[in-house]
């Protein structure tokens, strides 16, 4: 059968599965790249896996399991502002006439009675970075030799009328079908067709998989038989059940050292060069997606090559630094310990050209600057939970401050003698290095120390926080929402409890961005293309994270969504 199968038209109430992963696979694998969650350990089964994994070479550059419901299509798109939906109405339409109306297919008609409630595509590395290939096969057909390649796998929930869809497919407008066998089964493939190159095969009347090159399907097929797939991939069959669930919108795997290898040397990145060397350390890296009222859920797990001899240490001792922020913080980034999160980095960093700082520049550069030594004197004080946010400013009436928000580091101290005399240091620097007035003052009753730069605008403020806990304000004047514990909290806020997930727990980390504030207020730098369309549709964003085990990291990613009537 061909590619028509694949695609949804686009009806009044019904709205196409598959053509979405075509348009938005990257924007999936940026989102999952944020992220780490964990189920409890169970023994992994057939349903818990992504439909088809039995099918999918384990060489697998990037897989995706989307739904054929009618209805969570229809979900989704009450989500998003009127340009959002018009770009992916446009991407649905360019792609329903390809695959289905320029061939005289009708989704309703022709593939919902027999298609399973899932659907999955994956893509294939081209020979050049993976060395797997099926066997040879005498043909005339010309088939690209260094290319990536797409498998389609539509579950066969109704047999009969499967097999005869297959049996007899539509008549091409131009070229012709051809019948081919292969290990003896039976192949589809389009002949003579200008610019398309389609091939399908019904394995056991349970799959129809259908791919762009001939080769592509052969590989399909000595995957099903030799099974040798993406089940048995390191790690996958070990992993992937922890984030199963029933009721998804996607799930989706990223085969994590091949994407990095292939992205960095493409000249578009799909991510980040610095994002990409982090991800490389990690072997598989999977997700689900579930649409609730508000908004999109991503629970996702990335775990570590079983044979690698790199372990995480399962040290989740965070979530406490929202109830020290204000209720107006914009943002919230925490961790449970700051000292081993740079030893992490440094392991991982250490030779590799793509990460953003040599953890070497980074130690020189705070040694000329401060002429303090970054490990023996400031991270090995910080090794309790520590937290970066961004509070606005609320200057008072004719006050010169000019900062529209402040910057503020917290860290709970694991030893308050030795970093108070390297604060202390550091103040000496301040002063008779910069110029800068180093005053001490008080805040709601409480000592800080302020410095003031040379012309003599409020820079930044330090001091305790229950005897423990340091802080540093940078910019605008914000230790008074801090020092004197906020009546209302960050953490108290509705948006903060509808938006960032309180599983899983105990938590290593968290994340927390008011979108709506932020990109009201301040400019943003651009990560991804069409960001700003992107932001407009977004209201909130908020992620909670742990180290599950030894191998794994877990996640929970919830993205708070604007919605419009359609």
């Amino acid at each position: 059968m061909a590619p028509p199968l694949v695609s949804v038209p686009m009806k009044k109430n019904k709205k196409p599965f598959l053509v979405l992963a075509l348009s938005s696979a990257g924007l999936l694998i940026g989102a999952a790249s944020a992220a780490y969650w964990l189920f409890a350990q169970r023994q992994p089964s057939w349903n818990d896996l992504l439909v088809g994994a039995n099918i999918i070479p384990s060489d697998a550059l990037f897989a995706v399991s989307l739904t054929t419901d009618p209805q969570q299509w229809q979900k989704l798109q009450e989500f998003g502002t009127k340009e959002t939906q018009a770009e992916l109405d446009k991407n649905l339409v360019q792609l329903r006439d390809r695959f289905l109306t320029n061939n005289g297919y009708d989704f309703q008609k022709d593939i919902a009675p027999w298609v399973g409630n899932d659907v999955t595509i994956a893509i294939l590395p081209s020979k050049t970075v993976s060395k797997s290939a099926p066997k040879p096969v005498t043909t005339n057909e010309d088939v690209a030799g260094d290319q990536q390649s797409m498998v389609m796998v539509l579950p066969v929930k109704n047999p009969e009328i499967a097999k005869s869809i297959f049996a007899q497919p539509k008549t091409l407008k131009q070229g012709k079908w051809v019948d081919r066998t292969y290990e003896g089964i039976a192949i589809k493939q389009n002949q003579g067709q200008p610019g398309e190159n389609f091939s399908a095969a019904l394995l056991d009347t349970r799959f129809l998989v259908i791919t762009d090159s001939l080769k592509a399907t052969q590989q399909a097929i000595d995957t099903y038989k030799s099974q040798t797939s993406l089940a048995t991939a390191a790690g996958f069959a070990e992993n992937f059940p922890k984030i199963a669930n029933n009721q998804t919108f996607a799930q989706f795997y990223v085969n994590v050292p091949i994407a990095a290898k292939i992205a960095a040397a493409s000249p578009n990145h799909p991510l980040p060069a610095q994002v990409l060397s982090q991800l490389q350390n990690n072997q598989g890296l999977a997700a689900t997606m579930t649409l609730e009222p508000t908004g999109i859920r991503l629970k996702g797990v990335s775990w570590l090559n079983p044979n690698s001899q790199r372990v995480l240490a399962v040290e989740n001792k965070a979530g406490n630094m929202q109830s020290r922020l204000p209720a107006e913080t914009l943002m919230m980034l925490s961790g449970a310990n700051l000292q081993r999160l740079w030893g992490e980095y440094v392991l991982t960093s250490q030779g590799n050209p793509l990460s953003p700082i040599a953890p070497e520049q980074l130690r020189s550069a705070v040694k000329s600057i401060t002429d303090l030594d970054l490990d023996k004197d400031l991270l090995s004080w910080m090794k309790g939970e520590f937290s970066l946010s961004v509070i606005p400013n609320t200057p008072k009436q004719d006050s010169p401050d000019n900062f529209r928000a402040g910057l503020l580091f917290m860290v709970h101290t694991s030893n308050r003698k030795s970093a108070e005399a390297s604060i202390s240091q550091l103040d000496e620097v301040m002063k008779n290095q910069y110029q800068f007035q180093v005053q001490p003052g008080k805040v709601a009753t409480q000592p800080v120390v302020n410095w003031i730069s040379p012309y003599g605008t409020l820079t930044a403020t330090h001091g305790w926080l229950d005897g423990d806990v340091a802080f540093f304000a940078v910019g605008a004047p914000i230790s008074d929402k801090i020092v004197s514990k906020p009546a209302n909290t960050l953490a108290n806020t509705l948006s903060f409890q509808q938006t960032v997930p309180t599983e899983p727990n105990p938590t290593n980390g968290q994340f927390f961005l008011d979108v709506e504030r932020t990109v009201k207020n301040f400019p943003l730098p651009t990560v991804i293309p069409n960001q700003q369309t992107l932001l407009s549709a977004t209201r909130s964003i908020g992620m909670t994270s742990a180290v599950s085990d030894s191998r794994s990291n877990v996640y929970d990613i919830f993205i708070s969504l604007k919605k419009v009537s359609r």
